[in-house]
């Protein structure tokens, strides 16, 4: 399968079955574009027509285009799809869980899918015996994998940090025992982050991701405190105080755009001129009759926007000022990255990764919390309801119709299964506008990445 498109004086031509990708001239560009579909002596007279080219130059491009065919670096067939489930299989093992040490928040933005924090149910923190069994657990269920993922999540995880430090403690103390090694993460929305917590963070924490959402008035008005105030200033010196202390890595200043805001470029690029230098702003999922919900109309400007952001960052690039920085939806690795087995599978929701509540009750994660059909056990018993599982292992880029033929399925790995449930009522549904944006993020991403080899950005 081959995906074709321009972007920002970029011809760009991507072999959707290998990975490959290639940046062509104008000639090149369209003889690929009729390759398959026409034979070489029509090919030939409509090239030269249309370029003023001689049948040389086609034949030679021509030439080309075989020899990638048989390096298979072009026109790829797809033989993955009849290994998709052994694929999935190999998820056999826990390597991840998000920790909600906290069902309780201090703030009270309007958008939070949680509940307000506390997950549509009511307030709790949980104890550090919880926490401690469901680090256990996810040693005595990772088997031989050395490398485990443990974020520190909420509500607000910071109104329960004395937990926070003795549950890291608790896992750095069983490392050396076990063979293993835990990558701590925390998720927190600022307000109760100070000089004690970003040193913590910085020796513990292996990323830390904080929460605004662009401009003063957009921010202000969805992230409020319980009293009803916004939050930006309140958050913004302790915000730009950690991101400094880590050297402007290893963190992520996470937003939200809305319906209200799909101008978002202004607040990524509001952002970056503060200094902050790794960025993400995701698309609110909302339900369809909230106000701030993202809808049809909106799409051709939020994809507008995702091009006007790439040619944004491509200017800092080569302004080379220092005004640069990361945009997580564009981050792609051309050279290494998940491999083939990871692509096909998906995120490992279900299977690899899963959300524990105060209580210690495991969820397949954090976007499937309160939601009792999606109770797959608990810390203590592990995992009872293997029903509820079954779902998330069948889950791979080929259970999704609509994946099979597009050019994204090996980069988006079929996207979110909570975003794809809570819009269709099942987690190999398409939550089609999520589709329509991530789609046009990875051309932006690629567009970005060959630029950045081509020019030696």
């Amino acid at each position: 399968m081959i995906h074709q498109y321009k972007m920002n004086g970029y011809n760009i031509v991507l072999d959707v079955e290998s990975g490959c990708i290639h940046t062509v001239d104008d000639v090149a560009y369209d003889i690929i574009e009729l390759y398959e579909s026409k034979p070489l002596n029509e090919i030939t007279e409509i090239i030269t027509k249309r370029h003023g080219v001689t049948e040389a130059d086609v034949l030679e491009v021509a030439e080309d285009l075989e020899t990638l065919r048989k390096e298979n670096k072009l026109f790829t067939q797809d033989i993955f799809s009849g290994q998709a489930e052994l694929f999935k299989q190999r998820q056999s093992v826990v390597k991840a869980l998000c920790l909600h040490v906290a069902h309780a928040c201090n703030m009270n933005c309007s958008y939070c899918f949680a509940g307000k924090g506390e997950y549509h149910g009511e307030q709790a923190i949980m104890s550090y015996d919880v926490g401690k069994r469901a680090l256990d657990w996810l040693i005595e269920n990772s088997g031989s994998r050395k490398n485990l993922e443990v974020d520190f999540f909420g509500g607000e995880p910071l109104l329960n940090m004395e937990v926070v430090k003795k549950l890291v403690a608790y896992g750095r103390s069983r490392e050396a025992e076990c063979g293993k090694r835990f990558r701590f993460t925390l998720t927190t929305n600022g307000l109760l982050l100070d000089d004690e917590i970003i040193e913590f963070a910085n020796q513990e924490m292996s990323n830390v991701v904080i929460s605004l959402d662009g401009r003063k008035q957009i921010n202000d008005r969805m992230r409020k405190t319980h009293e009803n105030e916004g939050t930006y200033e309140a958050i913004l010196p302790a915000f730009q105080k950690l991101a400094q202390s880590r050297n402007q890595k290893d963190y992520y200043m996470r937003g939200t755009y809305t319906h209200y805001n799909t101008d978002f470029t202004n607040d990524i690029l509001h952002m970056a001129d503060l200094g902050f230098k790794e960025l993400s702003m995701e698309p609110v999922v909302a339900p369809p009759d909230a106000p701030y919900a993202l809808t049809e109309e909106d799409l051709p400007k939020l994809l507008s926007e995702y091009d006007r952001l790439a040619a944004e960052m491509l200017k800092r690039k080569r302004e080379k000022k220092g005004r640069d920085f990361q945009f997580y939806h564009y981050m792609i690795d051309l050279t290494g990255g998940p491999c083939i087995v990871k692509r096909i599978s998906g995120c490992g929701v279900g299977t690899e990764y899963m959300a524990v509540t105060p209580a210690g009750d495991f969820y397949p994660c954090h976007q499937f919390v309160g939601d009792e059909k999606f109770l797959l056990g608990n810390v203590w018993d592990g995992i009872t309801n293997h029903a509820a599982c079954i779902p998330f292992k069948e889950c791979n880029i080929y259970s999704h119709s609509e994946c099979r033929d597009c050019f994204a399925k090996l980069y988006c790995s079929g996207g979110c299964a909570a975003n794809a449930y809570h819009a269709t009522g099942s987690v190999t549904g398409i939550y089609e506008l999520g589709c329509q944006l991530h789609k046009k993020r990875i051309e932006c991403a690629i567009m970005l990445k060959a630029a950045e080899l081509c020019e030696n950005l």
